[in-house]
């Protein structure tokens, strides 16, 4: 579907929202180990505030185990640190040069609420695209009213943003009922 120049930045702003919410679900873990959920995380690196993937190697060896290799051995007591003040809710063990996250099968209980926040991620990046829909109706009537757009120019307009906004809304659906669903896997 090609989109009408006017509405470009709002097709944008759509597709950075979903992009968003993909990103944000990526933090969520999922009872297999998923390096994603480090990113929000970060480490006292002499003084500066520091992503763990900047300061040691990060991999997964196994499904439910995360291996953190820092490159320099000090840092083991400042990423434990971290990952336990962070909201991760995994304590680290250490051997002294690695950190290993093992993540604990999830229980039914917990697969549920995981997935109740996962609709609750969908349903903001839903109420953010219906923000942008409405700024962009705003910005059509403005314009038909300071450059004399036709309406039934304007009417087209803003049934292509209507199209848009069902089309990003139906993405944000499948992204959640993803997320739902390897959440629920066991």
């Amino acid at each position: 579907m090609a989109v009408s120049a006017r509405l470009k930045e709002f097709d944008e702003k759509m597709a950075k929202g979903v992009d968003f919410l993909k990103t944000d679900l990526q933090s969520i873990r999922a009872g297999r180990a998923n390096p994603h959920v480090l990113d929000k995380v970060r480490v006292d690196y002499y003084g500066t505030p520091t992503p763990i993937q900047q300061v040691a190697n990060v991999s997964v060896p196994e499904a439910r185990i995360i291996e953190i290799r820092p490159w320099d051995k000090n840092m083991i007591k400042e990423i434990n640190r971290a990952i336990q003040t962070s909201d991760i809710g995994i304590n680290p063990t250490t051997d002294g040069a690695t950190v290993r996250l093992i993540f604990p099968e999830l229980t039914e209980e917990r697969r549920k609420e995981l997935s109740k926040e996962v609709n609750k991620h969908g349903e903001e990046a839903k109420i953010a695209i219906r923000n942008v829909r409405r700024d962009g109706n705003d910005a059509l009537k403005k314009a038909e009213k300071d450059e004399d757009l036709p309406e039934d120019e304007l009417k087209d307009l803003q049934d292509e943003l209507q199209k848009l906004t069902d089309k990003y809304g139906k993405e944000i659906d499948a992204v959640v009922e993803a997320k739902s669903k390897e959440i629920m896997t066991v």
